[in-house]
């Protein structure tokens, strides 16, 4: 059977955070301010609630860079999720999410900093290991992706 893994992890449960995102605030910051704030350096993410509005990317793999899409109405958190893990040595978050506009549409992408929070909230689970993953670039995708 083809090995369909590059590298597999075996983690234990760590501590399970819930918090409340802050009118007006930047999606991004706050979940990044989040992680590193409380330490967390390998695990998961799953946030929802509303935006004033968003900024997301969308990855042209033929030329290995991002096209940017702006958003600017109010709109629903249908899902956002993501993982946390190092980059730099540091606790980096890297989150994708769906939204739905007042005609029903759905818009998603990566999330990127510029999105808008009306409310929100949001859930981590860390995830322990001796040495969490750290990402750097890889020269096939052009992605920082995990070692």
């Amino acid at each position: 059977m083809e090995n369909l893994y590059v590298k597999k992890w075996e983690a234990k449960p760590g501590r399970v955070l819930a918090f409340r995102l802050a009118y007006g605030c930047d999606l991004l910051k706050a979940l990044q301010s989040a992680v590193e704030e409380n330490d967390i350096r390998f695990g998961w993410l799953h946030f929802l609630g509303g935006v004033q509005k968003a900024r997301v990317a969308y990855y042209l793999q033929d030329r290995k860079e991002f096209v940017t899409l702006s958003l600017e109405e109010p709109m629903e958190i249908l899902s956002g999720l993501g993982n946390i893990s190092l980059k730099d040595g540091k606790p980096f978050v890297h989150a994708h999410v769906t939204f739905m506009d007042r005609e029903g549409k759905a818009w998603g992408g990566h999330l990127l900093e510029g999105t808008v929070v009306f409310a929100g909230e949001v859930f981590v689970q860390e995830l322990l290991l001796p040495a969490p993953p750290e990402r750097v670039h890889d020269e096939v995708t052009g992605l920082f992706l995990w070692v």
